[in-house]
């Protein structure tokens, strides 16, 4: 880390702008984590997209179902491979919090940028504001790395803007993740103001939030790498205009991508999200791989409609 702990904030908002995407892991034939294949695609996302920076190991990267040696080798990985070309944030989620700990230490040691933390299950709460901020006072007590919050359904519940506004405060939390509705989204981001930063992982909604509520960062899922390629980086050309204030030229790049999002939607089952993003990965000339389990891979009948999509959706190779 090259910024004290009283400085993520700070750091954060300076060196955390345009898109940061989520990579998912190649497993190999054998389910063995692929660092080459992963490195490749790191090396593609960086210098072919203009990839800002990575978010490494969450649930896009299936982390429950690596060893914490895997986990742990993942995010070293990818350090080396951005080595300094882009940032990175580590999902260093776990429902154990010793789990957590170790991750963000780990983090702390091979260099990493960030880390973002996943609200926790809480199994019979309901009361959830006072045990949500003394969860992330606990782990900021012990951290000294910059710590994005990190909310979504999956959780069983949603993070209340008051909430997140609180816990906020706390010295090295810089950033957060909100999957949650826009009503929701935008009015934390009028509470917090410049505190943290504020992002969700819609890609569609991301120029609207550019104009209308001035964010910097999309953090981060996987279209910025499954919408782009070497010669057709419509999502990067919408996010400069935005930034530059041509928001009617921004407006109408973005909307161009419309057949690649319908593809995209139109043709991912409903239990198989992963395995799709795999498979356009490889039809894109990336590295795809298998996904472990309890995920599904894709039928030959499955892929055959993906390609069939893809061939039509007018991405330029």
């Amino acid at each position: 880390m090259d910024y004290a702990k009283h400085e993520a904030k700070a750091h954060a908002r300076e060196t955390m702008r345009g898109i940061w995407a989520a990579a998912l892991n190649p497993f190999d034939k054998d389910l063995a984590f692929d660092e080459a294949g992963l490195r490749r695609n790191i090396r593609h996302w960086i210098d072919d997209l203009g990839i800002r920076g990575l978010f490494i190991a969450g649930k896009q990267g299936e982390f429950w179902s690596m060893s914490l040696e895997e986990r742990k080798h993942n995010m070293s990985v990818a350090v080396d491979e951005c080595a300094g070309k882009a940032g990175t944030i580590m999902s260093i989620s776990d429902q154990n919090v010793g789990t957590v700990l170790e991750l963000g230490r780990h983090a702390e040691a091979c260099g990493a940028d960030y880390v973002v933390v996943h609200a926790p299950m809480l199994s019979f709460c309901h009361d959830r504001g006072e045990v949500l901020y003394n969860y992330y006072k606990y782990l900021c007590d012990r951290l000294d790395i910059g710590i994005a919050m990190w909310s979504h359904p999956d959780s069983g519940y949603l993070m209340e803007p008051e909430t997140c506004a609180r816990i906020a405060e706390l010295p090295n939390i810089m950033a957060i993740k909100y999957s949650v509705p826009r009503e929701m989204y935008a009015r934390l981001t009028r509470m917090v103001g410049d505190r943290i930063l504020v992002s969700t992982s819609a890609e569609e909604d991301w120029l609207d939030n550019i104009e209308e509520l001035g964010w910097q960062l999309y953090l981060c899922s996987s279209p910025p790498y499954q919408i782009q390629t070497r010669n057709d980086r419509r999502m990067h050309e919408y996010t400069e205009l935005a930034f530059a204030g041509k928001f009617d030229a921004a407006r109408r790049v973005r909307d161009s991508l419309a057949p690649v999002r319908e593809a995209i939607r139109k043709t991912k089952p409903g239990g198989k999200p992963t395995a799709h993003g795999k498979y356009w990965q490889e039809l894109l000339g990336q590295v795809g791989g298998r996904v472990r389990h309890p995920m599904l891979e894709l039928t030959e009948t499955e892929k055959a409609s993906v390609c069939a999509a893809f061939e039509d959706c007018g991405l330029h190779l």
